[in-house]
């Protein structure tokens, strides 16, 4: 499989790969290089950027503290500032791949229907929730100790069912798409100027699973496997929408399996 697209000069002809699925070059400017796609890359993928950007207008614009009476992290804050950082991130591809002559479509839908990779993206929920809590559960078994975190961070967001209907549109929003965006965009540059998308693939997929460490090591690394499958997807069907609609009704069901938990009484 052609992992990435080359680069050639602007106003180039792009000839169409075999099958259709993708232009075989990608018209860039002449300054567009190597340097240029890692600081895009660090900008909007990194995390850590655009999220510090979005806490600090939250808590120093709109004044929204970090921690509720109780000392335990904010549904406010968390709420606002990955909402924030949602959109930041969405400006700045969109930004990056319009200096470069690109469109958001070529490289989020590509030539795929929409409706049919949603459709399919949410079908395959199910099968989703269901072979990261075997592969979590196997971990557990196999290595106790990696089960480190015995309650959710997240607990704490579903007390009330507005506080959980709260964190279930930050769950779709910041989880599903914007990490859906960040990674088709990663991977995307990877392809382009960055070592290939494989590359690209395997520095997110580690990057992505630390970034649920909170959550225990048994689920980062269970994340981290599922982050290497949305992305297999994403350089499979060069579309980001069946692996975003995937990852936010992953997110939305793990929200509701918990909220119902919680109400239920079981841990």
């Amino acid at each position: 499989m052609d992992e990435s697209p080359a680069i050639v000069p602007l106003g180039a002809t792009t000839p169409s790969a075999p099958g259709g699925l993708l232009p075989l070059g990608t018209p860039v400017p002449p300054w567009f290089n190597r340097a240029t796609a890692l600081t895009q890359v660090v900008l909007a993928c990194a995390l850590l950027p655009t999220q510090l950007v979005a806490a600090l207008v939250v808590y120093l614009g709109f004044g929204v503290r970090m921690l509720d009476a109780n000392n335990n992290i904010s549904l406010e804050f968390v709420a606002m500032s990955s909402l924030l950082d949602t959109a930041v991130v969405a400006i700045l591809i969109r930004l990056f791949l319009g200096l470069s002559g690109e469109h958001s479509r070529d490289v989020f839908v590509g030539p795929r229907r929409p409706l049919r990779e949603v459709g399919l993206g949410l079908a395959l929920v199910p099968v989703t929730f269901l072979g990261l809590s075997l592969l979590v559960l196997l971990i557990r078994t196999a290595v106790p100790s990696l089960h480190n975190v015995q309650t959710s961070p997240f607990e704490n967001f579903l007390s009330t069912p507005l506080d959980a209907g709260i964190f279930l549109v930050v769950a779709v929003l910041a989880g599903g798409v914007r990490e859906e965006l960040q990674r088709g965009f990663l991977l995307h540059r990877f392809g382009q100027h960055l070592g290939g998308m494989w590359l690209g693939l395997a520095i997110y997929s580690v990057v992505f699973g630390l970034a649920h460490y909170d959550q225990g090591w048994d689920v980062a690394m269970s994340v981290g496997v599922l982050g290497v499958i949305w992305g297999l997807i994403y350089m499979k069907r060069r579309s980001s929408i069946l692996a975003m609609a995937n990852h936010a009704g992953f997110n939305g069901i793990q929200v509701l399996w918990a909220a119902v938990a919680r109400s239920l009484g079981v841990q």
